[in-house]
């Protein structure tokens, strides 16, 4: 194909510049070029006159005008040539080169009209443009319209390499006869559904945009494109693992779980948590492994709904495992699933790190005898020695804690895949869920149950500690528990060590005849479940601690959540900390202690914390602040694929459409799919399958597979 020609072969390249390309910019064919796009675009339509430039944080901009002198100043390292530039009023301006001194002094000559295009600075009173574009002005043709600018390295930059340079390399792509022959990637009838920008039209206007509406078409376009190919190989991998995967066929809703809904539940279920558990039962009478990630707030009673489900499980003649991240949580989880479950005559264990050894060779035993019912427990639970009879149902508690690899050995206990339940308290927004959990199904718990009372968030400043310390103290007087949490940020592991024991001795000395415990990820193990034990236990009324509390403390006695510099926490973050109170049926205080000096940008982020408690809201607004690859709280620690034009944060609309784009092409094209697996069929409402494929699309998919291998780790998405 055309776009696959080696970069070499395109004129102005050669082998050379074709070693740069590739070892600098990755780009080994005319399709690579052509896919580097400018990271911004310059209106070049207007001429700017030395007299006008203001401030000392001016744009690109162009200039017209004659060189009157050059000059070579410095020596060694600090040797430049100095050109005096004017456009005929009465301001100068310099422009200096660091390379190429000797070829530049001589190929550009005084009195001849040039156009400049840089970035002016402003230096002792006078600006200055450092390695502009230079070219002769020709009246015929003047620089018009919007112009890219490109990323270069800095071995590029001292290799000569620039902008323009790399338009008049696309350019000649553009005009070589081969450019005309190219086919769109995308099916016919998913560019004029979408009214999306041709592809040869859609290259030309990212790199050489008419007007600001062409661009933006073209922009559109590839963001489009881009999502509909990370989409379509999620959506594949997600139609070959539910049609290769069988599961164990739930038929029937049993004694155990009918007699627990009728007899034992203790409060009526709200709508949402009725409307997940349908969901689940329907994934577990098809015969298929289920893979459903649950999100909901904490306190939305996410437990209830996976207890239910485990009681599915038992119903079936199977067994329920339920693994948490810490031996606490894991504890409360045992304490509180035994409690419902012992009325029904559902046997429940407990096995963490600290079973004892006699212990835990009688919950082996009755694991592999199927005795036991549902095993709750930590990291014990993927251990070679533990086995199951029949294990039916694993849910995993705040999954992002977990590797996947971790979570697979779970699933991999059995010769027929377990169902598959993760949970998590960290609302995910809906174009994050789609991408980094494309292969789950995902169900909202989007409702609290009657009689909880929404957590009352303040933002506060040092100059009003005094009236946060009278509201501790009157909690405190009612027999309520506080936390209060300082962040521990690695880089600055040290400084904020010392003010975490800072904070633990001011409170201490503010708070006397209160016990306080002190909670870091730094300490022992055992030395922090003992001090974590104390606060759950009420011994200790307040806990001073980070952000290791953040999951696994379940305290509906606290009452007051004091975050110390709150805005060195994500906004995602904030919310779970805010979770760990109001679980009681007494009002709750969440107060964000930020910095009274802080910028309007941080202020006006906390305060979204004060304006609601509807994490889904909070987690859009974070990522589009933060982005989607630096969210504290999911599972991602950076996106497992890199977008170079789409953005997450912002295109949610686009990726919907892309989604709905890549089941179509999948419904109607089978063969893209693996052996023996079966396209979903088509939903009332769905896109109807589209069928024929320009032979670009079969070619793309791979390429984009390939392309998109260098970068994704499609581990992280299973």
């Amino acid at each position: 194909m055309f776009l696959d020609t080696d970069i070499k072969f395109l004129k102005g390249v050669g082998d050379a510049r074709a070693k740069v390309l590739a070892s600098e910019l990755g780009v080994a064919t005319f399709r690579d070029l052509l896919y580097y796009f400018p990271f911004r675009h310059i209106d070049r339509s207007r001429f700017y006159r030395i007299d006008e430039l203001t401030g000392t944080d001016l744009p690109a901009l162009q200039i017209k005008g004659r060189f009157i002198s050059f000059n070579i100043e410095g020596e060694g390292a600090r040797k430049r040539l100095v050109g005096v530039f004017s456009d005929g009023g009465r301001r100068l301006l310099e422009v200096v080169w660091f390379s190429k001194i000797q070829a530049l002094s001589t190929a550009y000559k005084p009195g001849v009209e040039y156009v400049i295009f840089g970035k002016p600075n402003l230096f002792r009173n006078a600006y200055s443009i450092v390695h502009p574009e230079v070219e002769v002005y020709d009246p015929a043709k003047p620089p018009t319209g919007f112009r890219g600018v490109y990323s270069l390295t800095e071995t590029m930059r001292k290799r000569g390499y620039s902008t323009r340079l790399l338009q008049t390399l696309v350019g000649n792509i553009f005009s070589n006869t081969g450019f005309a022959g190219i086919q769109d990637t995308l099916p016919r009838e998913i560019v004029s559904r979408y009214s999306l920008m041709p592809l040869d039209e859609a290259f030309r206007q990212m790199h050489f945009p008419d007007n600001a509406r062409s661009l933006q078409k073209a922009t559109e376009r590839f963001k489009f494109e881009e999502l509909f190919y990370v989409e379509m190989h999620i959506l594949r991998y997600s139609m070959e693992r539910g049609s290769k995967i069988p599961g164990y066929l739930f038929q029937k809703i049993g004694e155990k779980f009918n007699g627990f809904y009728f007899n034992v539940l203790p409060f009526e279920l709200t709508g949402a948590q009725k409307r997940v558990l349908k969901e689940i039962r329907a994934d577990m009478k098809t015969g298929r492994q289920m893979n459903r990630l649950l999100q909901g707030d904490v306190g939305s009673g996410k437990t209830m709904v996976a207890f239910m489900s485990l009681l599915m499980a038992v119903d079936n003649g199977c067994q329920g495992a339920l693994m948490a991240p810490t031996e606490i949580l894991a504890t409360q989880h045992y304490e509180t699933l035994k409690s419902w479950a012992d009325p029904i005559g559902v046997r429940v264990e407990l096995l963490t790190g600290s079973t004892r050894v006699a212990a835990r060779r009688v919950i082996h035993e009755g694991l592999e005898s199927g005795d036991i019912d549902i095993i709750v427990g930590t990291h014990a639970l993927i251990e070679d020695s533990v086995k199951f009879h029949r294990l039916g149902l694993a849910v995993i508690d705040e999954q992002h804690r977990f590797g996947v690899a971790q979570r697979a050995r779970m699933w991999q206990k059995n010769s027929v895949a377990p169902h598959v339940l993760v949970m998590t308290a960290t609302p995910i927004p809906r174009t994050l869920a789609m991408t980094v959990y494309g292969d789950l199904e995902v169900s909202v718990i989007d409702e609290l149950p009657p009689g909880r009372k929404p957590v009352t968030t303040l933002l506060r400043y040092d100059t009003s500690r005094l009236e946060v310390d009278r509201l501790i103290f009157s909690q405190l007087r009612e027999g309520r528990q506080i936390y209060i949490v300082y962040p521990l940020i690695e880089e600055n592991e040290k400084l904020d060590l010392k003010s975490l024991e800072e904070g633990y001795r001011r409170t201490c000395d503010t708070f006397p005849g209160y016990r306080v415990c002190f909670v870091h990820g730094k300490m022992k193990p055992a030395e922090k479940d003992y001090q974590m034990d104390l606060f759950v236990k009420g011994e200790a009324r307040i806990m001073v601690a980070t952000t290791v509390i953040e999951v696994g403390v379940n305290v509906p006695n606290a009452s007051v959540m004091v975050i110390e510099n709150a805005e060195r926490f994500g906004l995602s973050q904030l919310h779970q900390l805010r979770g760990r109170v109001g679980r009681g049926a007494d009002q709750s205080y969440c107060i964000l202690m930020g910095k009274a000096k802080g910028s309007a940008d941080t202020k006006k982020r906390l305060s979204i914390m004060t304006e609601t408690t509807d994490g889904f809201l909070i987690s859009e607004a974070d990522m589009k602040i933060r982005g989607p690859g630096d969210m504290e709280g999911t599972q991602q620690s950076g996106l497992a694929f890199n977008l170079k034009v789409a953005d997450l944060a912002r295109d949610g609309q686009i990726l919907t459409r892309a989604r709905e784009a890549a089941l179509a092409v999948l419904r109607g094209n089978p063969s893209l799919l693996a052996p023996g697996c079966a396209a979903t069929p088509p939903q009332k409402g769905d896109m109807a399958p589209v069928a024929v494929l320009p032979q670009s699309v079969s070619v793309m998919v791979e390429e984009l597979r390939l392309r998109f291998a260098r970068t994704v780790d499609w581990s992280r998405i299973s």
